[in-house]
């Protein structure tokens, strides 16, 4: 009899006595150890070799060799092995399917680019990990939409005027603080010294909230420090990530959001050359959803972008 007919004969007869002797099976063959399985199963290493003899002689098929000191898989057992493996497979599958009918399909987010490359996307493993029957499409724009006509299920906005006719959760705040690579702070000696700052270009979000700031934190930083800045050098990007690059690559200094860059300032990326003059925005980071959308799905994703910002904190 080949080793495919006697899976076939074992699908056949398998019985509930059986299942459970197959249970501690499939953890030796895992293992390959008893005393390994024994552990695993709270079981002593005998009572695993008793379940084991009993099995193949049910069967009527050698699972295993007995070698000095440890076991190995025949080449049956490699095969039941294998069989056992995807069933469970199947089975695991199908109870998650189950488990998650009404935690399933498409659900579409658009949220700023610069949180979304440096915040969001870096954690989605975890979220699509937990939930993988949720399909994700992440949009990326600098413009309030219409959730309705795009088809966007759920957005993520950093500003201070959020839609009252949607459903509004706040997510978490932002900081501002100067950051720069560490060699473009060494040539103009920036570190605790503010007014070399006039020696070096700017680098701008022009687009850091709804409306189009310009030098907007810039300027907000410096009347909340009282420092006084006058640089005719500067470079403009419509996103913060951008700014960012363009720092880390010697072109200046920009006005960093703290969430955003701390990665890189851990890394050495970035330095933060007045690491305690960091600005609280009136801005702030915030969740937007349709009103009637009251669905699982997105819940799910709320609450899961809530624990991302307290882990984080």
């Amino acid at each position: 009899m080949t080793a495919s007919n006697k899976v076939m004969n074992l699908d056949k007869s398998l019985t509930g006595f059986q299942l459970s002797k197959l249970h501690t099976f499939e953890v030796a063959a895992r293992h390959e150890s008893f005393s390994l399985a024994a552990k695993e199963l709270c079981l002593t290493p005998s009572a695993v070799s008793h379940q084991i003899n009993l099995l193949e002689k049910e069967l009527n098929i050698k699972l295993f060799l007995r070698l000095h000191r440890k076991v190995e898989l025949t080449a049956e057992g490699k095969h039941i092995f294998w069989a056992l493996q995807s069933s469970l497979g199947h089975l695991n599958t199908e109870i998650k399917a189950i488990q998650n009918q009404t935690l399933s399909g498409p659900l579409t987010i658009y949220a700023r680019p610069s949180i979304t490359q440096n915040w969001l996307v870096p954690k989605l493993s975890d979220f699509i990990q937990r939930y993988p029957f949720i399909e994700l499409s992440i949009l990326t724009g600098n413009e309030n939409v219409n959730l309705q006509r795009e088809g966007i299920d759920l957005a993520l906005y950093f500003d201070n005027q959020p839609c009252p006719q949607l459903n509004y959760q706040y997510l978490m705040d932002e900081h501002i603080l100067p950051v720069c690579s560490p060699e473009y702070a060494e040539k103009f000696n920036l570190v605790d010294n503010w007014q070399n700052l006039n020696q070096c270009t700017l680098l701008h979000d022009s687009h850091a909230w709804c409306n189009k700031t310009g030098t907007g934190e810039w300027d907000s930083w410096a009347v909340h420090f009282n420092i006084n800045i006058n640089t005719p050098s500067a470079l403009y990007f419509n996103r913060s990530d951008l700014a960012s690059i363009a720092a880390k690559n010697n072109l200046g200094v920009t006005m960093g959001r703290k969430r955003l860059v701390e990665k890189a300032i851990k890394n050495g990326e970035l330095i933060a050359p007045f690491p305690d003059q960091f600005l609280l925005c009136e801005q702030h980071y915030y969740i937007t959803s349709l009103k009637d959308r009251h669905w699982p799905k997105i819940e799910a994703f709320c609450l899961w972008l809530k624990n991302q910002t307290m882990s984080q904190d």
